[in-house]
């Protein structure tokens, strides 16, 4: 039986019967070639820094998929049974990404971090204490070069004078004492003695806690009510404790200011900087660690009229003086002596010395912005500052000067692309400059910043120099061993320490090596070479 025309019974030709639309497919091949070519671009444009090529490409990615799902839904001519089955497939899969992940911070170069959504911290197996002294706690505390009292070590410069270390860990394994889980944070720890002092986020408490170095055994632990958290910087404090005599300082997420006993944890006096000072919290969490000078608590408040830098009484708690106008940041302050003048150095908007006894800012040098400055200026001889950040900006050596009328002058010996310290501190020896360039490990000449090798993927991680040799904590939780020479890159061994990401600062107290990141926390002795 043939189909017939309704009107008048006559049956269609082949011109009569409506035909579709042909699929634009083109048009969906043109947005896939042009997000190629874009990404491209991104990706070899050397202006550019290379977490802002992932923010890039990721922008890029979104909105390709945007475009191709419009595509989709009206300019495809497909069947609207298979438009709304693309676009609700697309949704769906997403929304069940969302629902099963959670973003848990981002990796160095800004790659986001998944975890399970239901997963959550293992607060019963962090050890707890009393605020109570321990036996050994009543000695007298005495500093050596083998205490690791405050960020970046007794010096301040990312360096200790210690035993010389093994250069073989596979014969001479390091020897673990004790790991367990911390609370969340990005600080450091300190050590004097046997207190090992650390801050933590546990909870809705911001926490400093005090573990036994060679056991872990929690001695005391305070806590105050203040929770910082984001996604992108993570959850928890990020300022290393500052340990002197038998005081312990520490800066919290929220500006909170704490001088607490060594031995029992007692409160001895607190401040709040950020409302002191008429400041605000960093994007970052405020995250400079505190700067203990002549009796004198020295932290980057960042407020206005004068209190940028701003600095307390280390055994009262009243404010002495404040100092600049340069906002805050995320670097700590540091002492130096130029041109036979104690100062204190701030890497905060711009680089600027202050007067250690009134605040009064001596000289300063005008920084590129629009990204943290994070690692602390380092020291050179003759009265030589090197300044480093990260996102694409480089490192610049400056000669200091004071003139006979007293003033003060800062300028450019070179300049180079070729270290960006984005928040691993950057170290000197023997006239050489070795750090983490966007997580690959330099070695530039000091006289003129040319690049002597660039080799060793380590992530965003963080360096210690121990005499003669180079301590690398990787950003995936592994220790390496480098020794620093300009002729080639020789890493000589290596052990995994912590799982997962690390960026916190490690301490290395003699041949106690204690590191944590965000979840565990852990302390190693590590083998001495032969005599």
């Amino acid at each position: 039986m043939t189909e017939t025309n309704q009107t008048d019974g006559s049956t269609p030709t082949p011109q009569e019967i409506p035909q579709r639309k042909p699929i634009r497919g083109w048009l969906a091949l043109v947005l896939l070639a042009l997000a190629i070519v874009v990404t491209l671009g991104i990706r070899l444009w050397p202006k550019i820094s290379f977490q802002q090529k992932n923010i890039y490409t990721a922008q890029v990615v979104i909105i390709s998929l945007f475009l191709e799902l419009l595509w989709v839904l009206f300019l495809s001519r497909l069947k609207w049974s298979v438009r709304l089955l693309v676009f609700g497939s697309v949704v769906g899969v997403i929304a069940l990404t969302a629902g099963l992940f959670r973003i848990h911070g981002v990796t160095g170069d800004l790659l986001p971090i998944l975890e399970w959504r239901w997963k959550q911290p293992d607060t019963m197996a962090m050890p707890m204490g009393q605020p109570t002294p321990s036996a050994r706690g009543t000695k007298p505390i005495i500093q050596t070069t083998n205490d690791f009292p405050q960020f970046l070590g007794p010096h301040r410069n990312a360096q200790v004078e210690g035993p010389t270390l093994a250069r073989d860990w596979q014969a001479q394994p390091p020897q673990k004492l004790w790991s367990h889980p911390v609370g969340a944070g990005w600080s450091g720890l300190a050590v004097l003695d046997h207190y090992a002092v650390t801050q933590e986020q546990r909870g809705d408490e911001e926490m400093v806690v005090s573990y036994d170095l060679l056991t872990g055994k929690v001695l005391w632990s305070h806590a105050d009510p203040a929770h910082y958290n984001t996604i992108i910087a993570g959850e928890g404090p990020r300022a290393t404790p500052t340990i002197v005599s038998n005081r312990v300082y520490t800066l919290g997420a929220t500006g909170i200011l704490n001088c607490l006993d060594l031995e029992t944890g007692a409160r001895i006096w607190s401040k709040d900087i950020i409302k002191d000072n008429q400041a605000k919290v960093n994007g970052w969490g405020m995250a400079g660690s505190p700067l203990v000078v002549d009796q004198k608590v020295i932290v980057n408040a960042g407020g206005p009229n004068d209190h940028s830098l701003v600095a307390y009484d280390a055994a009262t708690g009243n404010f002495v003086w404040g100092g600049g106008n340069t906002g805050a940041d995320y670097s700590s302050p540091l002492l130096v002596t130029l041109a036979g003048v104690r100062q204190i150095l701030i890497f905060a908007g711009r680089v600027s010395a202050h007067d250690v006894d009134s605040g009064k800012v001596l000289w300063d040098y005008p920084w590129p912005g629009g990204h943290p400055h994070i690692a602390i200026p380092v020291l050179l001889p003759g009265d030589r500052v090197l300044i480093s950040s990260g996102y694409g900006t480089g490192s610049e050596l400056l000669q200091i000067k004071k003139a006979v009328d007293g003033k003060w002058s800062s300028t450019r010996i070179w300049k180079s692309i070729r270290l960006k310290a984005k928040f691993t501190n950057v170290v000197y020896r023997d006239g050489f400059i070795y750090g983490l360039d966007d997580g690959i490990l330099v070695c530039l000449d000091a006289a003129d910043g040319s690049l002597k090798w660039k080799e060793g993927r380590y992530g965003h991680g963080q360096v210690i120099l121990s005499g003669p040799l180079l301590l690398v904590m990787d950003e995936g939780g592994d220790v390496v061993l480098v020794e620093p020479v300009p002729l080639e890159h020789r890493e000589l061994t290596r052990f995994t320490a912590l799982p997962g990401k690390t960026w916190n600062p490690p301490a290395l107290a003699g041949t106690y090596l204690v590191v944590r990141n965000d979840k565990e926390a852990a302390c190693y002795r590590l083998p001495v070479a032969a005599p």
